[in-house]
């Protein structure tokens, strides 16, 4: 049963200093995540609620459902200077229960009158509800998505990622917002050693061939409680395999099974990830989705008036 408490925040952009993601806000409008992804990195958080990140970060929900009137506070101080927001970084924008909450879809509508870039990252259908506000950001250069892909294999998918959409449903949006005029990376997140990683280059065809703009990949990380719980899984789920994941997570990693050094810990060291690191380099040229992905525009953003009718300038 999935219980939600709601928050009020005095602030939602939160900001970060790390040298290896290319963004330095971001905002999410949930904490925890329905769709349950055994690999989730982000499971720690929900510890520093006092909730477990195991069942309570997939159950025991919390939405943000004034954010948007937060962050109109907040891009409205005469101080704001505009760069990239990222949204999707954490937790999954829109989960289940953003068909309830609509939180995601009134913190675009803010973005969109302000004019501010924002980049999605998301693995639901519901993102297919805003293509109208998408694909309008998207024209004047202000929006982009990351899909995130991990596996073609439907019962593995099914085992690893429990309430996410099927992997052909996700190829299906990345299609459906290409069409539309919305660019899209394909993001190959996690690679799983010894478990998904022989579907790279297949994993990145597809997305090609759905219409991706671009694409990223990140090897499966385990930080703090994430390690027990995915090799917990991996016993459960696939004991015939936990042996070389394992070891080659460790191999990846000093010794460890994770390494949170900034410009490692994404990739990890070692032959076998720069033999992963290669192989989706000539898939993403092979496939042609070796360009960058385009730039966002910050120079449009504009404070509107206010919803009083008030100047914004005062």
């Amino acid at each position: 049963v999935t219980e939600v408490s709601e928050e009020r925040p005095r602030s939602v952009i939160t900001r970060n200093t790390s040298t290896d993601i290319p963004f330095d806000r971001s905002l999410n409008p949930y904490r925890g995540c329905e769709h349950g992804c055994t690999y989730c990195f982000a499971r720690p958080t929900h510890a520093y609620l006092g909730l477990s990140p195991g069942l309570d970060f997939e159950s025991k929900l919390v939405a943000r459902p004034k954010a948007a009137e937060v962050l109109e506070k907040e891009l409205r101080r005469k101080a704001y200077q505009p760069s990239l927001l990222a949204i999707g970084t954490n937790t999954d924008p829109y989960q289940p229960i953003e068909r309830r909450y609509r939180v995601m879809r009134s913190v675009l509508e803010v973005l969109q009158r302000f004019n501010h870039p924002v980049a999605i990252t998301t693995k639901g259908t519901l993102v297919e509800r805003d293509i109208d506000i998408l694909s309008d950001m998207a024209a004047k250069g202000l929006a982009q998505v990351g899909v995130s892909l991990t596996t073609m294999d439907v019962g593995l998918s099914r085992a690893m990622e429990p309430r996410c959409p099927l992997p052909k449903r996700r190829l299906e949006i990345i299609r459906k917002l290409t069409e539309a005029g919305i660019p899209v990376r394909a993001m190959l997140a996690p690679v799983v050693p010894g478990l998904t990683d022989h579907e790279v280059e297949a994993l990145i065809e597809a997305a090609a061939d759905a219409g991706a703009t671009g694409m990223a990949w990140i090897m499966l990380r385990l930080p703090m409680e994430v390690a027990p719980l995915f090799e917990e899984w991996l016993e459960a789920a696939n004991p015939g395999r936990a042996a070389k994941v394992l070891a080659r997570m460790r191999e990846m990693h000093g010794g460890e099974l994770y390494h949170a050094e900034f410009n490692k810990r994404m990739r990890g060291e070692g032959i076998y990830a720069e033999m992963i690191a290669k192989r989706v380099e000539k898939a993403r040229v092979r496939f042609g989705l070796n360009e960058e992905m385009p730039k966002l525009r910050c120079d449009l953003f504009e404070v509107p008036l206010a919803r009083d009718g008030q100047l914004a300038l005062f």
